[in-house]
């Protein structure tokens, strides 16, 4: 079993609070924008960290992290992409991976829209945890926490970040 913080779309911005409510985690998951590698370092010195880049990061985040992670945890396929979409409104990129061969649980940032749907057509969860950093017009910060356990993604919570 494996306690699961995610996040997307920092910019850059450190907030004290994802200390608190990822101190539960076995993992922390970003989903990209994070706007320095001095942010990841924050996060990889405090708990086992894996990301993507996004749109805004800039070569040296992109030297460090994957455009696409994909990967498997108790049992369960992982893809992990900033820029992704949702069921019916896919990137084209995501859209041919899915089509070829979907995860079961499929990340993504990029909006600031916190969304979780579950894609009948693909048969994977998609998660976008919206946005944890202030830039941006989003009006409240968001967090996801969840675990993953025997092949199943379970206890879902979102976390809403006031300033």
């Amino acid at each position: 079993m494996k306690k699961i913080g995610l996040l997307s779309d920092t910019h850059g911005y450190w907030d004290d609070k994802f200390k608190i409510h990822f101190a539960e985690c076995d993992e922390v998951w970003h989903a990209g924008d994070i706007g320095s590698l001095s942010l990841t370092a924050k996060f990889g010195a405090f708990k086992p960290f894996r990301a993507v880049y996004g749109n805004i990061d800039g070569a040296d985040v992109r030297a460090a992290f994957p455009e696409f992670l994909r990967f498997y945890i108790e049992g369960v396929d992982v893809l992990i992409t900033h820029i992704g979409g949702y069921p019916g409104k896919y990137d084209p990129c995501v859209r041919a991976i899915l089509q070829t061969k979907p995860p079961k649980l499929f990340i993504c940032g990029h909006s600031h829209i916190l969304k979780v749907m579950y894609d009948k057509k693909f048969g994977c969860l998609d998660m976008n945890p919206g946005a944890a950093g202030k830039y941006g017009f989003h009006k409240v910060r968001t967090l996801l926490r969840f675990v993953i356990d025997a092949g199943n993604i379970r206890d879902l919570e979102v976390i809403e970040l006031s300033d």
